[in-house]
């Protein structure tokens, strides 16, 4: 306790044995007219004209100022409406004593049922039924609740559950931590702001910490299991630099290793192309995160392909996250609450990829009123609506985005370009509604849609449909389940009809649809356990060629669809062996079947697939199974506590993947397709370990980690040289299925509080291929640099915030140049002209170098205003370097010539206008 709040207490004391002595005088009243007064010159003239004396922490009052006019009004009502729009608090003692302090004011007297005989029941309690649980909101200091008056515990522990909202708009809080101190018992709440604590009974102190509320006390008296639901305050200091203290040691104590998770409020500030949030290009700022070309939102993690990385949105699967080529991100930032990346220790109970897992949550909505919040850029517009159900018992909340990208394109130079088109739009809705204190609803439905036109009269259209609907059911106070329904599709169609006798149309579909329960259950303060199911039926109508208008020649062309279908069960527990040492180990056993109706090509055996070896074809029939696969998946992780502020984990994993993309570019397209696992394509199989060092320093605000990795991945998928990847009939015979290997270490410096604020990354990795199965080699068997083989990265970002309303971000960016294939020399065989190639990957683009610079003006920090607005001002690209795209060759006058295509070879500013109602 700071000697002001003891000296608060001790006049308080004296002030309450005073007070019932004599008659006391009327409160004098208050004239004057005050403008722009600071608030120490303002309580000072008080002061000097009333018998009034006033004590405050002058850091708490040092922006304040105060614009007032009253006439003949008491102290009471001048401080109300001095003080409306701040979050200060007043207490006036009998004394004349006026105490200003944040957050809960004071108590100047006693509750009347303080001193209330012995064994009778206090408001504040709740017991084990639901109707009789208590919500906490701006709970009085040094109140105790009463929690299972009527279950009293026969074992000396209990078990409290509820959740915890955001007082103003009532959405659950993820990721906060509710614990007791001691002995060291605590948890996180869930993605639905849901907790489960079993404590010792009697007399606890309970804290709440979380990203972005003001951290919460209460003080519990408990008797046996109850329901306590807490809501709790956004943590919002008008008066001073913000400093974020929640989960400040996470990165040290939890158990995960390889976890990042970003709030939107750390992604807005990062500048990106175009100026509108993305969450896309935020995550490639971090280590072990490479993007896989300039201007594009593709990623590979850790040494792995762009399409290793599961995409879940609210988890439905997004097969192209992206918009317009990449250079937007597919997701509306106003719609989103958090975004998490697991590259290492991947929870059990996700599954199908080997490197990454992007988890992005929305947020539930508003459940106290009706909110309006969008932005107005140079090429998108967004707007979010938000608002209560059903009074309170849910929440909406409708987002929509869209470009006018085309009046661009027509400033351009080039004619080709100036007569090109380009648009997209994404529309995303959720829904949160609570039937019961046991039953809970949430649906979230997604649409985008893209199409442009770039120097060619070829059209591409390509759109993503999926929705997911979640049943969550609290089945007793240690155990609940959720139960999700999922569907994702994606697919694109070219066209083009400049020659009426070549018009066409390429057309590809995908479609996913999947059930998973999920339950977790709460034994003890000691373990967590995870367990459930799930299974995903996959359609894919891999491609069809049709004509376009009577006068094409154009000959219908279709492939055959393909059916799989994916399913798994897993269970999880984390096992606290002791405060310093703690385990966590899982395991997910996954099938796969490959299903009819198919037509599949016998080869002859022992040599490499051609068209020229096929000797058959074996037909099976609708829901015939023509190839299995299945294995198990372990997950296993460990932490020991060296200190209270430094930590070693270690992880080791294994991943399966049924489902390949089909790409013979290294930027990701739209017309990029994906393939399902059969009888000659096998899943891919990977195996990770990894080991980290995590240390803070200055009280938890510098975060600072060292992460090694060793990755093997078998049956990688790649290519033979001058495969055909679209309309190919038997596509086993341009792939070949080889071996592949990444490592590398990981360095990461961050500090998350203060004026100065960001991180600094940097990765040394190698990811590596072999392609030697006897039948197939590639560069004689050896290891060669894989697509993603960039040594080098490095990554600065970092935040200034002049003063609450002015701020300054900057983002830096090298990498080493991805590698490529170079065209040597030319030579005549049989007469015919040819081409002579290096080794695969045996040479680089140019090295890659980016900076990026923000400014970000809020509007002023009122409470009571119509509208909260903010502008930001950005560059992207400032330094005008010219960062490759794609390098591409032509042949000129008998020679073969490169050339580098940079898509931002100059700077680009951006203005953009948000706004909040």
């Amino acid at each position: 306790m700071t000697f002001f709040y003891r000296f608060i207490l001790l006049s308080l004391l004296l002030s309450y044995g005073v007070a019932g002595y004599g008659q006391q005088a009327p409160p004098p009243t208050i004239s004057g007219d005050f403008r722009q007064l600071p608030f120490t010159e303002f309580v000072r003239q008080l002061a000097a004209t009333t018998p009034y004396r006033f004590y405050y922490k002058p850091a708490d009052v040092d922006s304040v100022r105060i614009t007032l006019q009253v006439v003949d009004q008491p102290l009471d009502e001048v401080l109300r409406r001095a003080l409306r729009a701040t979050p200060l608090q007043f207490a006036v003692a009998a004394d004349h004593r006026v105490y200003i302090t944040t957050g809960v004011a004071i108590e100047t007297r006693l509750p009347d049922n303080f001193f209330q005989p012995a064994g009778k029941e206090p408001a504040a309690q709740a017991g084990s039924n639901p109707a009789a649980r208590p919500v906490v909101a701006g709970a009085v200091a040094g109140k105790v609740y009463e929690l299972g008056l009527d279950q009293a515990s026969s074992n000396g522990k209990a078990t409290i559950t509820g959740r915890v909202r955001e007082a103003k708009s009532g959405e659950p809080v993820v990721g906060a931590s509710v614990y007791i101190e001691n002995p060291t018992i605590g948890v996180s709440t869930d993605q639905f702001g849901s907790y489960t604590l079993t404590l010792p009974v009697g007399r606890q102190r309970l804290n709440l910490r979380g990203l972005g509320i003001k951290n919460t006390v209460r003080l519990l008296n408990l008797h046996g299991n109850g329901k306590l639901d807490l809501e709790v305050e956004e943590d919002i200091t008008p008066l001073k630099e913000v400093v974020i203290e929640a989960e400040k040691d996470h990165n040290v104590t939890s158990m995960q290793m390889g976890v990042q998770k970003l709030d939107i409020k750390t992604i807005k500030q990062v500048p990106t192309v175009f100026g509108e949030a993305d969450i896309l290009r935020v995550i490639l700022t971090l280590p072990g995160v490479k993007s896989v070309g300039e201007g594009n939102t593709g990623m590979s993690v850790r040494g792995g392909g762009t399409d290793q990385n599961l995409v879940l949105f609210n988890d439905a699967t997004i097969y192209n996250p992206s918009h317009l080529f990449g250079f937007f991100s597919a997701f509306n930032p106003d719609m989103l609450k958090s975004v998490e990346l697991y590259k290492s220790t991947v929870p059990a109970r996700y599954g199908g990829r080997l490197s990454s897992v992007l988890d992005i949550a929305t947020r539930d909505g508003n459940r106290k009123k009706i909110e309006a919040s969008g932005g107005i850029g140079l090429l998108t517009s967004r707007l979010t609506l938000e608002g209560p159900l059903a009074k309170g018992k849910g929440s909406f909340l409708v987002a929509g985005r869209t470009s006018y990208s085309d009046w661009l394109l027509k400033q351009l130079p080039s004619k080709s370009l100036n007569s090109s088109a380009a648009s997209f739009y994404d529309l995303s809705a959720h829904i949160a509604y609570d039937f019961s204190d046991r039953n809970s609803l949430y649906a979230t439905g997604y649409y985008s849609h893209d199409r442009f036109r770039l120097a060619t009269d070829t059209v591409y259209n390509y759109s993503n449909l999926a929705g997911s609907l979640k049943w969550k059911h609290v089945i007793n106070d240690k155990l609940y389940g959720v139960l999700t329904g999922t569907f994702s599709r994606y697919q694109y169609s070219l066209s083009t009809e400049r020659n009426p006798v070549t018009a066409s149309q390429l057309s590809y579909n995908l479609n996913q649809g999947g059930v998973q329960a999920d339950f977790s259950y709460f034994p003890n303060a000691r373990h967590t356990i995870e367990f459930g199911g799930s299974s995903l039926f996959y359609q894919i109508a891999p491609g069809s060629l049709s004509p376009l208008g009577s006068s094409s020649l154009v000959v219908n062309d279709v492939l055959s669809t393909e059916r799989a279908l994916e399913s798994a069960l897993y269970i999880s527990d984390r096992f606290d062996i002791s405060p310093r040492f703690s385990v966590a180990a899982g395991l997910r056993y996954s099938l796969y079947n490959a299903l009819g109706p198919r037509d599949v090509n016998e080869y002859q055996p022992g040599i490499s697939l051609s068209e020229s070896t096929i000797t058959g074809v074996t037909s099976y029939g609708s829901g015939k199974v023509l190839a299995t696969y299945q294995g198990p998946e372990y997950r296993l992780s460990a932490k020991y506590a060296a200190s209270a502020n430094s930590s070693v984990k270690l992880s080791l994993n294994r991943m399966r993947q049924y489902i390949h993309q089909l790409t013979n570019t290294t930027v990701v397209s739209p017309t990029d397709s994906w393939k399902l696992s059969d009888r000659y394509i096998r899943p891919q199989v990977g195996d990770q370990a990894s080991v980290g060092y995590y240390r803070n320093f200055e009280s938890n605000t510098i975060e600072t980690s060292v992460e090694a990795y060793y990755k093997v991945m078998h049956d990688f998928l790649d290519y033979k040289g001058g495969a055909t990847l679209l309309l190919n009939h038997h596509l086993e015979t341009d792939v070949v299925n080889g071996e592949g290997r990444a490592y590398g270490v990981e360095f990461m410096v961050r500090k998350s509080t203060g004026k100065l604020n960001g991180w600094l990354s940097y990765t040394y990795s190698r990811s590596l291929v072999q392609v030697n199965t006897g039948t197939d080699i590639i560069n004689g068997g050896s290891y060669y640099p894989s697509n993603f083989d960039k040594p080098h990265d490095a990554t600065l970002v970092s935040n200034y915030r002049f003063s609450r309303r002015f701020s300054l971000s900057m983002n830096l960016n090298y990498s080493t140049g991805r590698p490529i294939t170079l065209p040597l020399a030319k030579y005549y065989l049989g007469n015919s002209l040819r081409v002579y190639y290096s080794d695969r990957n045996a040479y680089r683009v140019p090295d890659y170098y980016r900076m990026d610079l923000a400014m970000n003006i809020e509007g002023n920090h009122k409470v009571n205003k119509l509208a909260h607005s903010s502008w930001t001002l950005a560059v992207y690209n400032l330094t005008g370097r010219h960062n490759p795209y794609s390098v591409y060759f032509q042949s000129q006058n008998g020679q073969i010539n490169g050339y580098q295509l940079s898509i931002f070879a100059q700077p680009i500013p951006t203005v953009t206008y948000n706004f909040r109602f």
